[in-house]
């Protein structure tokens, strides 16, 4: 049966306008362009197992299908989500029936990353001995989410959501197609409804076209047959972001945010906030990654930061929102102003690494406390000096480590905020310790 038959009684739109040849195939320019690898490896007919990594609608399933036709493979589609071990049996006995008539085979997975530990064991054997190629398609990281095994024996290919100029030759091929397109309505859009669709298709080119056949219901039977925005409005509704609480854009987003109120770009920090809440984040969530930001990269620079940050947390349990969100807003659009330093953050991984390498030596006698006769008779805090009875309230010279370890220093004040006034107390101490000790 041809991959690409258009005699069936319906198909949506967006599984009719699949590329037919890797000149229509959109997007994915920086795997498929000429001179690319993958555009060469399928020239070439020399294939290797491969995963595709990307967002839903980018044309992972299409690039598959384009291979196998490439290549004249014979086409093998496993879904992780309807399969089992039954079935990866089935596709692989399949695909030696096909070898022994001389015949290559392409297996893809989607959805791979459902399948568990032994599932994707199950495929190894067969792309050791090259029974079939094997490219398995993946929404989610690889490296978190595929065995270490099956990684190894495939390269992984990242596709990019489409761009916007992507986007819109897909929409022009779709509405002039009188083949496998909507070319029989005669239909055009208004430049709102060609943004307004563009936009709430978030770079994936099936919800753009499923959004646009449904649209193009509402004009079936104009005789002008021409899409507003108001048209694309009733079709997109208030739809949810491309936001998964459990994937990577998640990750990406948070990243995003975090890395803005670190380049101190208040605007953007902002934006990527707004982002993350209208794709249905919980505000909570971002409330805790802002506590952590106004210690990892505020710091002693402006100690405010922390206090600003667990005041916009405890608004948003207490009054939920829309003053909570206002509130977390706030805090970021503070952090991302503050003078910045990472040096408590610095200095408290040192720390804990010097912590865990140190054999564990003794408190020294003069800082243990006496609380008991037979411990005054022990010497325990006998030598320890009282520091608000010392001039400017400092024991110069006195040591708090253990007696065998010399003095480590983890925190390193930068030049920014407050920390510029820590940083000159600090060496005046340094400047009181020496002196002492000279003596």
């Amino acid at each position: 049966m041809d991959l690409f038959d258009n005699q069936q009684p319906y198909r949506p739109l967006a599984d009719r306008m699949r590329p037919r040849t890797l000149d229509e195939y959109v997007g994915q320019e920086h795997l498929l362009g000429e001179g690319k690898p993958l555009r060469k490896c399928i020239a070439s007919d020399q294939l290797h197992s491969m995963i595709f990594w990307g967002p839903p609608g980018v044309g992972k399933t299409s690039l598959a299908r384009l291979i196998a036709r490439e290549t004249s493979s014979n086409f093998i589609a496993v879904s992780a989500i309807m399969s089992g071990v039954k079935d990866i049996r089935a596709a692989v006995e399949q695909a030696k029936q096909s070898q022994v008539h001389g015949n290559k085979t392409l297996l893809f997975v989607d959805e791979v990353h459902r399948f568990n530990k032994s599932q994707q064991d199950a495929f190894l054997p067969f792309i050791e001995d090259g029974t079939f190629v094997f490219i398995g398609a993946t929404t989610e990281n690889p490296s978190f989410e595929l065995n270490n095994a099956l990684l190894s024996r495939s390269r992984v290919y990242r596709l990019s959501r489409l761009k916007e100029n992507e986007l819109q030759h897909l929409l022009k091929m779709a509405v002039s197609d009188s083949e496998r397109g909507l070319g029989e309505l005669n239909l055009s859009l208004s430049d709102e409804a060609t943004e307004l669709l563009i936009q709430s298709s978030h770079g994936d080119s099936r919800q753009l076209l499923n959004y646009l056949e449904i649209a193009s219901d509402f004009v079936a039977d104009d005789s002008t047959a021409r899409l507003e925005k108001h048209h694309i409005a009733e079709v997109v509704g208030d739809k949810v972001r491309h936001f998964d609480k459990a994937g990577d854009v998640f990750y990406e987003q948070i990243s995003a945010l975090h890395k803005s109120v670190r380049g101190s770009s208040p605007d953007a920090a902002l934006y990527w906030f707004c982002r993350m809440i209208d794709g249905g984040c919980d505000p909570l969530y971002v409330a805790r990654r802002v506590v952590r930001m106004a210690s990892e990269e505020v710091g002693n620079a402006d100690p405010r930061a922390l206090t600003v940050a667990l005041n916009a947390w405890e608004v948003q349990e207490r009054l939920g929102s829309p003053e909570g969100k206002l509130a977390i807003a706030q805090a970021i659009l503070y952090l991302a102003s503050a003078p910045k330093s990472n040096a408590a953050y610095r200095a408290y991984g040192e720390a804990k690494q010097f912590v865990r390498d140190d054999p564990g030596l003794d408190v020294p006698v003069h800082l243990r406390n006496a609380p008991s006769k037979l411990m005054k008779q022990l010497g325990y805090g006998q030598e320890y000096r009282y520091s608000h009875d010392e001039p400017e309230a400092y024991s110069a010279g006195q040591t708090y480590w253990p007696d065998d370890l010399e003095p480590v220093n983890f925190y390193q004040p930068v030049e920014r905020g407050l920390e510029i006034q820590i940083k000159k107390k600090l060496t005046h101490l340094s400047q009181l310790d020496a002196k002492a000790r000279n003596q």
